[in-house]
């Protein structure tokens, strides 16, 4: 297939329709199709890879488990605050330019994320990397949207989610390959050039457009989600004095309610809550939270003990992840087409409770395990479950509200998906550090040891996993371990609980019937 590129044909829908020009070139469209997935696939990608290096950044940085969970939570504040207004940009300053720029953001901040000297640092960047991708991300998706001809959106769209289904599947297991052989810089550094080349295919082969909207950004809005998101965050994870937590808990609280304050009365709100008077839209974005924070916490300790307990690879711990990725990408291209014979209620009903069991299932591994009898039927089973959701979540919210807001809407169920991870990982590592602590005490009580080694062990509990390497015999590893495991379990628990909670959600809230478009 050729992407030859011709400057004849403008690659405008909405401009060609009111100048009477011919349609985007099909050329031109094919360089818009590879671009688009290059650039959302490089942030989803980073993401999942960034899961496996973790365990190797603790090890480098010597990082207790609270600190470690600002390397993911750091990305995970700034994209979710900045989500909509990404969006929003693209459609009011032109989506090749925000577009564009967010890609030059992520790959700068992907280069001087490879390049910290220290945690901080690292957070810093990370941070940034957030803010490029919540430009990135919405613009990405939203090219397909704008030069395609409606007749031919549809396949592109489809092809657009294999090709990322794929990538997506292949990122974790070269990713950690990388890992293994060069070490964690490797995973940013690797990533930034090839953000700098997508930067400069889409300068080259994007055509512009105007700028579509007049109306404002609600910048005070976004500021005002994050200040409250991040207090949140820091008072989830407990990482201050009782007191200092309460403060900063009660200080989240109150900015966000000011944030719905603000939003209510805004004219231009980044958040429209009249769209929440909607049983169906309320419902699948209360589900997407629940389903989201279970997957989202899951993803994150699963490399843990992988790594740490079962002593993977990064490779082999990202090639664990195969059934699930490549299942979730292809399977949910089939599962969108079965809102046509099914209704939303009973799919998503099934689909969370099929995932909620794969958890459970993921309760069973022991400091020894079998990857094929005990982690591979929980993994596929949530990838199963999952594909259920996914395409059938997404659908169901945009049917739910008029197409005048299809945009808006779409972008709150993104920021509720991302939402939902950067809680779960606050609270999830909150809540295993208290439980780790308590099983370490257990250990040492059982274990003859010296007064300096079990001190010693007891003031590293916030380690977690990383504690395992730090025990001076093969016995007291294994205690660690089974500790560790138990710990592991727990989370694995809530995080079935919290997918049997977004089953009864979707029973209870969507629509028993086949999806209908609501009125615009």
């Amino acid at each position: 297939m050729s992407l030859a590129y011709s400057t004849r044909q403008p690659c405008d829908h909405y401009a060609s329709q009111a100048r009477g020009a011919t349609p985007c070139s099909p050329a031109a469209q094919r360089w818009v199709l590879v671009l688009s997935v290059m650039g959302s696939r490089l942030a989803f990608i980073e993401g999942s890879i960034v899961n496996l290096a973790l365990p190797s950044l603790q090890t480098a940085f010597d990082l207790d488990a609270k600190t470690v969970q600002w390397i993911v939570n750091a990305y995970l504040l700034t994209l979710s605050s900045l989500l909509l207004v990404g969006g929003a940009a693209g459609d009011r300053l032109g989506l090749r330019r925000v577009y564009a720029g967010g890609l030059a953001l992520f790959g700068g901040a992907s280069a001087a994320c490879g390049l910290a000297i220290n945690a901080d640092m690292l957070i810093v960047f990370r941070a940034l990397q957030g803010v490029g991708s919540a430009f990135l991300v919405p613009t990405s998706l939203a090219l397909l949207n704008v030069y395609f001809e409606p007749s031919d959106r549809a396949r592109a769209i489809g092809i657009w989610a294999g090709a990322s289904a794929l990538t997506t599947a292949a990122g974790p297991l070269f990713g950690g390959a990388f890992v293994d052989w060069f070490g964690w810089r490797s995973v940013f550094l690797l990533i930034a050039p090839l953000s700098f080349i997508t930067l400069a295919l889409a300068l080259a082969r994007i055509p512009n457009r105007p700028a579509g909207a007049s109306e404002s950004l609600d910048v005070v809005g976004a500021v005002l989600l994050m200040v409250s998101l991040g207090l949140l965050t820091y008072a989830l994870a407990g990482s201050g004095s009782s007191a200092m937590t309460a403060t900063v808990a009660v200080s989240g609280t109150l900015s966000l309610i000011v944030f719905v304050v603000y939003e209510a009365r805004t004219k231009v709100p980044m958040l429209p809550l009249t769209l929440f008077r909607s049983t169906s839209f309320s419902g699948a974005n209360v589900m997407t939270l629940l389903l989201y924070f279970a997957l989202g916490g899951a993803l994150y300790f699963i490399p843990f003990n992988l790594m740490q307990v079962q002593g993977y690879s990064a490779m082999q711990a990202g090639a664990a992840f195969l059934p699930l990725t490549l299942m979730l990408g292809l399977g949910s291209v089939l599962a969108s087409n079965q809102l046509k014979r099914y209704s939303p209620r009973g799919l998503l009903t099934l689909g969370a409770t099929l995932t909620g069991v794969g958890f459970a299932l993921l309760m069973r591994p022991t400091i020894t395990s079998s990857y094929i009898i005990d982690w591979l039927p929980g993994i596929a089973l949530i990838g199963f479950g999952m594909t259920m959701c996914v395409a059938p979540l997404t659908t169901t919210v945009m049917a739910s509200i008029g197409e005048s807001h299809s945009g808006t809407a779409s972008g709150i169920n993104n920021t509720a998906a991302r939402l939902a991870g950067l809680i779960a990982i606050a609270a999830l590592t909150s809540l295993a550090g208290i439980l780790f602590e308590q099983q370490l005490v257990q250990t040492i009580e059982n274990v003859p040891l010296n007064a300096a080694t079990a001190d010693l062990l007891i003031s590293h509990a916030g380690d977690l996993g990383g504690l395992i390497e730090r025990a001076p015999t093969a016995d007291l590893r294994d205690k660690l371990s089974l500790a560790y495991v138990c710990v592991f379990r727990s989370i694995m628990a809530v995080c079935a609980v919290l997918a049997g909670a977004a089953a009864a959600v979707a029973w209870f809230t969507l629509p028993a019937g086949k999806p209908t478009k609501a009125a615009s």
